[in-house]
């Protein structure tokens, strides 16, 4: 069960390398970008005209961080461990009726030929 297990997570990790590392190039392009913008105009304002100095700045407004990198991984997981996906068949989970706590199934309420619209609203 333990093995079934390991090999199901490793090749999810497989599956989920290529999204993640592109992801991950991409925060650090556009943290590279934004740091461009911020800092090389105020020092050239200051020095007058810098061709490419180095930067530094802190780490705690940087998007490229462990933390984000962190939460790019988890929610790349999440998206793929998904019940529901684009163009294959809807997830048919049980629903409780509030009159009388009977349980159903989502797709008992489809009639043919009708699309069954679900209105997840809030009572506040």
């Amino acid at each position: 069960m333990n093995t079934v297990k390991a090999m199901k997570n490793a090749i999810v990790c497989l599956i989920l390398l290529p999204r993640f590392f592109l992801a991950a190039i991409m925060l650090w392009f556009l943290d590279f970008h934004c740091v461009r913008k911020r800092v090389f105009p105020k020092m050239k304002e200051q020095e007058g005209h810098i061709v490419d100095p180095p930067v530094c700045i802190s780490e705690s407004n940087r998007m490229f961080s462990w933390e984000s990198i962190k939460a790019v991984w988890h929610g790349h997981k999440l998206d793929f461990l998904k019940s529901a996906h684009l163009g294959y068949v809807a997830p048919n989970t049980e629903v409780v009726q509030l009159r009388d706590q009977s349980c159903n199934r989502i797709l008992d309420y489809a009639k043919d030929k009708r699309p069954l619209i679900l209105n997840f609203g809030s009572c506040t």
